[in-house]
């Protein structure tokens, strides 16, 4: 219940904010259509702003939860732009068959495919860096003082600005489409990995290496026995980010290079004006992130349950 009701009111929020975004459209239709639009007072128009206009023609507001080119989409338009470009129906032209179902280039699902392809490969490159990463800076001391500071710098460059020059070297030395965008979702998610990593093997205590050391253990033992152990939970926790921080660079990634994914699929809609679009991608993108996180989890309680760490 408490949930339904989140969504409820997020929903009644949304459909509130449609209306004045979306009058002004509506109502140039409606005179092009020869309506009689009645004129907000003054007193509206410097109190009330564009609420003023939808006050005065408060039978205008259905039209504009059904507008086409919408600037906000009304929820059920997203969701019907969903179903629409999920469940691509074959249709015959004169060319024949034009779209192929529902795993055609038109289908949302075809581009979270190739989207999701991305952004695992360069989630695992990503994280494979960021555990090799912080092993070094936890057993080299001039790795920790040089090699952090200026990870910890690349994550204030604007991902947006980096993108286009990153898929260009690449290109230039004979990589592209995929391994570009990988290498984005890499640089995204390799950093919440490492710092977490670090904070992991650092989190046994002093009793706990010393306990160690009486038993003459070396660091190749002290390693494997605690601190990668301790480390486990520390590790999930950033893997959850990483893989959403991964999604996120794969969509920008695809946004340069338009040959399909969901980064694609929500820059061609702003080219063409078609808001549903865009919106359909950004819920896909948000399941997506949703059904990634949750697989970490789930793989985060079963390697603990193995470990013992957790009933």
């Amino acid at each position: 219940m408490p949930v339904l009701a989140v969504i409820a009111t997020l929903l009644a929020i949304w459909y509130v904010a449609v209306v004045p975004m979306n009058i002004k459209e509506v109502l140039t239709q409606a005179e092009r259509e020869g309506a009689v639009i009645v004129p907000p007072s003054a007193a509206e128009r410097r109190d009330a702003g564009r609420w003023g206009l939808v006050f005065a023609n408060l039978d205008l507001i259905g039209p504009s939860w059904s507008t086409e080119r919408a600037r906000l989409p009304a929820p059920h338009q997203v969701a019907g732009e969903l179903w629409k470009s999920t469940w691509v129906e074959e249709t015959t032209g004169r060319r024949g068959i034009v779209q192929s179902g529902s795993f055609s280039n038109r289908s949302l699902i075809y581009h979270g495919g190739v989207t999701l392809t991305a952004t695992v490969l360069g989630f695992v490159i990503g994280s494979v860096l960021g555990i090799l990463l912080a092993v070094g800076i936890v057993y080299n001391r001039a790795m920790d003082l040089s090699v952090m500071p200026w990870a910890i710098i690349s994550q204030t460059i604007p991902i947006v600005a980096l993108a286009p020059m990153i898929i260009v070297v690449l290109y230039s030395v004979g990589l592209s489409g995929l391994v570009a965008k990988a290498a984005i979702s890499a640089y995204l998610s390799f950093f919440p990995v490492a710092v977490g990593m670090v904070k992991g093997l650092r989190s046994p205590d002093a009793m706990q290496m010393d306990l160690l050391q009486t038993y003459s253990a070396n660091k190749s033992q002290s390693f494997w026995k605690l601190r990668l152990p301790a480390s486990v939970p520390y590790l999930f926790a950033s893997l959850k980010i990483a893989i959403a921080a991964s999604l996120v660079g794969a969509i920008v990634g695809e946004l340069p290079v338009q040959r399909g994914g969901l980064g694609a699929r929500m820059l061609g809609g702003s080219y063409y004006g078609q808001t549903e679009q865009i919106w359909a991608a950004l819920f896909m993108a948000a399941v997506m992130a949703a059904g990634l996180v949750w697989l970490v989890g789930w793989i985060e309680r079963r390697t603990l349950r193995a470990m013992g760490a957790q009933t």
